[in-house]
């Protein structure tokens, strides 16, 4: 009988993902039309702690016994 083991770390980053792509689509709104609000800088930070979380971690299952 084969099972695959979900990797607990998968809806961590889900959720890390979900969290960044509202917080970059709030800031290119705010960078639009009111440019003197935007947050560009952490947004930036923010999606490069994101790829690194992913690539360090990763989104797949861990293995099958």
């Amino acid at each position: 009988m084969k099972t695959t083991i979900k990797n607990p770390s998968s809806s961590a980053n889900n959720a890390l993902i979900f969290f960044v792509s509202m917080l970059v689509g709030y800031n290119l709104y705010q960078e639009i039309f009111h440019p003197e609000k935007a947050d560009l800088i952490l947004c930036i930070l923010m999606i490069a702690l994101t790829a690194a979380t992913i690539k360090q971690y990763g989104n797949k299952a861990m293995g099958k016994e």
